[in-house]
């Protein structure tokens, strides 16, 4: 099985993702963000380096799609291919910062990898306000992180709703985290865990 948690930067994917494993025992996989080369020079330079960044993300996401499927695990896998393709890039190439040619580029090897995958069995969405997400990214501290700028992560944040209300690839939970703190709230993370529980296991 595979099950995926998405949501925009600083929604707390990462820590739910561990969290998940943990109690499931289910084998988490990462978005490779201390080893990412081009992490540092895009948010230095955006327009330079979004082309690059996000085919290293497509990669590392598409690689981690077919070791999932091979497997044979329930995996637990942190932000997905679909984020990459309806989300980040769409929205670098609205803002002028990811050249037409390079989007069409992306977009059709990105169409390539979707015909030959399929969805998570169940997508687990984390809503935030912009309030919040400022303020776990400032929490974490995370140097190359200190210039996004609210617009930023409004235009993401934007992008995400829409995707999520059309979302057809398999099951949906969405956790508004501005409610819920699963990270220092044992009851809320039970709360959680009920709520996947029933999409998992439930009746309905």
């Amino acid at each position: 099985m595979h099950v995926a948690v998405a949501g925009n930067i600083g929604s707390g994917k990462t820590t739910l993702t561990g969290l998940l494993a943990k109690h499931y025992k289910w084998e988490p996989h990462y978005e490779e963000v201390e080893d990412n080369p081009y992490l540092d020079d895009f948010y230095n330079q955006m327009e330079r380096w979004s082309f690059n960044l996000q085919i290293y993300f497509l990669n590392s996401r598409f690689r981690q799609i077919l070791s999932i499927r091979e497997s044979g695990k329930t995996v637990i896998q942190d932000r997905t291919i679909y984020e990459d393709a309806f989300i980040f890039a769409p929205n670098l190439h609205a803002m002028g910062l990811m050249a037409n040619r390079d989007f069409e580029n992306y977009s059709s090897l990105f169409n390539l990898m979707e015909s030959v995958t399929k969805g998570p069995d169940l997508l687990i969405y984390l809503r935030s306000s912009i309030p919040n997400l400022v303020k776990q990214i400032h929490k974490r501290g995370r140097e190359y992180e200190n210039s996004i700028s609210i617009d930023y992560l409004s235009r993401l944040n934007e992008r995400y709703e829409a995707w999520i209300h059309h979302y057809d690839k398999g099951g949906l939970l969405i956790i508004d985290v501005d409610k819920i703190d699963f990270v220092d709230n044992q009851e809320d993370l039970g709360e959680v865990i009920n709520r996947i529980d029933a999409e998992l296991h439930g009746l309905f």
